[in-house]
């Protein structure tokens, strides 16, 4: 892995985004995009995540982090973890999910081909963490992260959309405790 994708220094902010495995659509379901949801505010509350922006989007999620406590790789890794094995057991539990059998095999392929994973591989293994040095990165990781959903034809405007904190951004409570940059 190259060096330009570490958390090299944990009092900076960083974007990062994590995908699916394969790039699959899991996320057009609310109940599975209201667990990483609940991961957020619990690495918020527990864990000493510092979350400025965030994107839950089909098949991956954005987000601007830091930290005051744990290193950021722990906490996504234990974040990843969590909700790969809660969005898992739901979709195998979900009555009216047509493409469980195919969801829970495209995983499990996966997962066997990889000798780090015990049954199901959910999320692809890398985080990409680029440091936001500068405040025209910064600005530009923001942006990009918040019309996102407007790019892929979800919405006609970034605080439209539910899983974002454009909401926020645009002065409306949204679903996670947020740190606005100013």
């Amino acid at each position: 892995m190259s060096r330009n994708y570490k958390f090299q220094d944990q009092t900076k902010l960083y974007f990062v985004s994590f995908a699916v495995l394969n790039w699959i659509d899991v996320f057009v379901r609310r109940e599975y995009k209201e667990i990483v949801v609940e991961s957020l505010q619990y690495c918020i509350k527990h864990k000493g995540l510092e979350v400025y922006a965030w994107c839950i989007m089909s098949n991956h999620v954005h987000l601007i982090i830091g930290s005051s406590a744990e290193p950021m790789e722990g906490i996504l890794r234990d974040m990843k973890r969590h909700t790969a094995k809660a969005i898992l057991k739901l979709i195998e539990e979900h009555n009216q999910e047509s493409r469980k059998d195919w969801l829970l095999w495209m995983f499990k392929r996966a997962g066997s081909r990889n000798s780090n994973t015990e049954v199901y591989q959910f999320w692809q293994h890398h985080n990409h963490p680029i440091e936001l040095s500068t405040n025209f990165l910064l600005q530009q990781k923001l942006d990009y992260l918040h019309q996102n959903p407007v790019e892929a034809g979800f919405v006609e405007e970034p605080w439209d959309f539910l899983y974002s904190s454009a909401r926020d951004y645009a002065g409306n409570k949204g679903l996670v405790d947020i740190i606005l940059i100013e």
